[in-house]
């Protein structure tokens, strides 16, 4: 049997068995270092080819793109960064210019976050690699772990979804979206360039739940969950500033994954989904908050999140499944640029915004009511998606009663193998 025939997921579960089972499966490691604070951990890597290539990427971009990743997933897990390390693996013939223009994009990004690099590692290789560890601190009972939904909680995408995947396509294709004005254009671009980790969601988050994480959350609002409460405005984008060095307009730092198959429109989709959970937090059929363990960290606050760099869809799912929850999403809800009516279909365009991935924004769950409130303070395109459900199921619903209901899988999105 071979790498390929397990499948990405698959062969996590075989490395998962060599880690301490309480500390991994969330964005990052974290480890209690005082009785009140723990230390965040993640690391993420970049392979030539694989990450970025000649085709769209400069090395600026990529660097920026490559230090967005790591920061992004300390902001998933709740944590502030401290530093980060950097294990760069190069060819003899790499040019030096290449080098610095890397380090560049990385510090420019880091330096928004008072994030230094501090320290890493220099190889030679045959194929240019760059491995960054992050670090970063959170407060024991504020440190979001997938593990913590339950069921009638909603789900939170902090922004528009599916920007980056038009924006490598636009580099990956210059004849797609001649409609686009050059502004639309440069937006969508920079979207997939400049990911901005959303760390400025957290001080919000933690204004919501109160000075000391608020363990117990608000009643509540129960009845009917009405997802037309969600905000989901759909704004243009707005394109990220630039920040300094060389910028070349070739430059990516693409992930370059393969295009996303339409969206399905049903076939033999059954269309009996759950109803929507009656229950609240603390339901009778929700699971407990993480119990942590040995060396874990116990999390009493009452959210549940990861990042959506492999997609809103991704996220979605791998919280569900370390919660043992299901879920309901409102494809109707979800935060799409506006742009998009313009250059893609409407499959196409919840296609990229599921599966495309790389967006960078943070999927959240969280008792309603304080749902309602974080997407009215954030704005900008964030939006309550879905609901969680007693069943473990995770389906695709709309509300508007075109399409049928379908289940969400991980088998659409970009896998490494």
């Amino acid at each position: 049997m071979q790498v390929k025939d397990i499948g990405e997921q698959g062969l996590l579960r075989i490395l998962q068995k060599f880690c301490p089972a309480e500390i991994v499966g969330d964005d990052c490691a974290v480890m209690v270092t005082t009785p009140n604070q723990s230390l965040a951990i993640t690391t993420d890597m970049l392979v030539d080819g694989v990450h970025f290539s000649d085709r769209t990427t400069g090395p600026y971009y990529a660097g920026w793109r490559a230090a967005a990743a790591n920061l992004s997933d300390l902001a998933a897990m709740g944590a502030t960064p401290l530093a980060v390390t950097v294990a760069l693996a190069v060819a003899a013939d790499t040019a030096v210019e290449w080098v610095e223009e890397f380090y560049r994009g990385m510090t420019a990004c880091l330096q928004e976050y008072d994030t230094p690099i501090v320290g890493g590692d220099v190889v030679r290789s045959p194929v240019v690699t760059v491995a960054i560890t992050a670090f970063g601190e959170v407060e024991c009972d504020r440190t979001i772990l997938r593990s913590n939904a339950r069921s009638g909680w909603a789900i939170v995408a902090t922004g528009v979804h599916g920007a980056s995947r038009a924006g490598l396509e636009l580099l990956l294709n210059p004849e797609f979206g001649q409609n686009l004005t050059e502004v639309d254009r440069a937006s969508l671009i920079l979207a997939h360039q400049c990911p901005k980790p959303r760390l400025d969601v957290l001080p919000v988050v933690w204004e919501i739940f109160g000075s000391e994480g608020a363990m117990e959350p608000p009643l509540s609002k129960g009845g009917k969950q009405d997802f037309n409460s969600s905000g989901a405005m759909e704004p243009p984008l707005s394109p990220p500033l630039a920040k300094g060095g060389k910028q070349e307009s070739n430059s990516s730092g693409a992930m370059e994954p393969p295009l996303s198959p339409p969206f399905t429109k049903g076939g033999k989709q059954e269309s009996n989904s759950p109803p929507l959970s009656k229950g609240g937090p603390g339901g009778v059929n929700s699971p407990p908050l993480s119990k942590g363990g040995p060396g874990g960290v116990k999390s009493p606050i009452a959210i549940a999140g990861m990042d959506s760099s492999d997609g809103l869809a991704d996220a979605i799912i791998q919280i569900c499944r370390a919660s043992n929850v299901g879920a309901k999403v409102d494809r109707t809800k979800i935060p799409i640029p506006d742009i998009f009516r313009e250059i893609v279909s409407t499959e196409k365009s919840l296609d990229w915004a599921l599966y495309g991935g790389e967006d960078f924004e943070l999927v959240l769950f969280l008792p309603i009511a304080n749902a309602e409130l974080l997407v009215e303070k954030i704005g900008n395109g964030a939006a309550i998606v879905g609901i969680t459900t007693d069943s473990t199921d995770i389906w695709l619903t709309d509300s508007s009663g075109i399409y049928p209901d379908i289940v969400l899988k991980l088998d659409r999105g970009f896998q490494h193998f």
